[in-house]
């Protein structure tokens, strides 16, 4: 089984559902002969051309526009928006159309896509490459939001992605795309959508994560360990449909809950789990449940480390929460 970084797993994801199915079409700026600015989709446009693989002009409406249009005639079409903080422009046309059309046509027209953005932050990328939207597109109803933490889950959620019949916002943390690594099963395989992954088992607060914070969370925990708390470390994978049940189960073991995101703490997707699990597992909490989280700043460019929710951050809240 060959090692992979999460790059190399998408890349490799990408290339297997264009060799299997012709409808399958990517675009983008600069995803061609370029490979994209991270190089995610590197020699797609050499192995299929430039009617398969295309270079667009910088407008992230027009890139989605035409992969709704394409979807809508039959075509598989899997655009790139270059960083999550680009595609501000093209939410008009995610929201409003593409999110709808399944709904308003009564599933004749469902515009199968998948939209892949890298997101967050890590690579000192300041205000304008580093943010973290997935909560507004959770809100949306016709949206699935997917989120991988390793190459072999990013290959795998990928393909069921883009064989799922609604449209998909896929996003990549990009501060571990060439950090992450890992084995990556060869060929076909898919990982489902709307199922949670409990990473390291324990029996005192239930942890929830997903993307590049799940490392950060897993640093924490072990640190907590050796103080005596263990900590149950869950990884969401899919942000929506979201797999409450595993959450709701572990809560229900531990007695205690943390969720943690990069995105700032208002009316981020931590605010939505928190009120789940008060409604499902309210009588089995000892304690209140906490969000570790960005904070409600634009993302800093100096104070990157202090913004996000790294494990220095994680562990006070672990410790206090085990203790209360």
């Amino acid at each position: 089984m060959p090692q992979m970084n999460m790059v190399q797993a998408i890349n490799d994801a990408l290339r297997h559902e264009m060799r299997r199915d012709a409808r399958v079409v990517v675009l983008g700026e600069d995803v061609g002969k370029v490979g994209g600015v991270f190089r995610v989709t590197q020699g797609l446009f050499d192995e299929f051309g430039d009617d398969r693989v295309i270079d667009t002009p910088l407008s992230e409406n027009g890139i989605v526009g035409t992969a709704i249009g394409m979807a809508l005639y039959g075509l598989v079409p899997i655009p790139e928006i270059q960083f999550a903080d680009f595609i501000y422009p093209a939410y008009d046309q995610i929201v409003s159309e593409l999110a709808k059309y399944r709904y308003r046509s009564g599933g004749e027209y469902p515009s199968k896509l998948v939209i892949r953005t890298p997101f967050g932050g890590g690579i000192r990328g300041g205000h304008y490459h580093s943010q973290s939207p997935e909560a507004q597109f959770i809100h949306v109803a016709g949206l699935k939001v997917v989120c991988p933490s390793n190459p072999a889950d990013a290959k795998g959620l990928l393909l069921s992605s883009i064989r799922d019949p609604d449209p998909v916002l896929f996003f990549e943390p990009k501060r571990i795309y060439r950090a992450a690594k890992g084995d990556v099963p060869e060929g076909e395989y898919t990982v489902p959508l709307g199922q949670a992954k409990v990473v390291r088992p324990g029996w005192h607060v239930t942890l929830v994560v997903w993307g590049a914070m799940l490392y950060e969370a897993l640093d924490a925990a072990n640190q907590a360990a050796a103080q005596g708390v263990e900590c149950e470390v869950i990884d969401l994978r899919t942000l929506w449909p979201l797999d409450i049940d595993t959450v709701i189960e572990s809560v229900k073991r531990t007695g205690r809950f943390i969720v943690v995101h990069e995105a700032p703490k208002t009316c981020g997707l931590g605010g939505e789990l928190v009120a789940l699990v008060n409604e499902k597992a309210f009588l089995h909490l000892e304690a209140p449940p906490v969000r570790v989280t960005g904070f409600d700043t634009p993302f800093p460019y100096t104070l990157e480390n202090e913004y996000l929710p790294l494990s220095h951050r994680i562990l006070p809240a672990i410790l206090e929460t085990a203790r209360y």
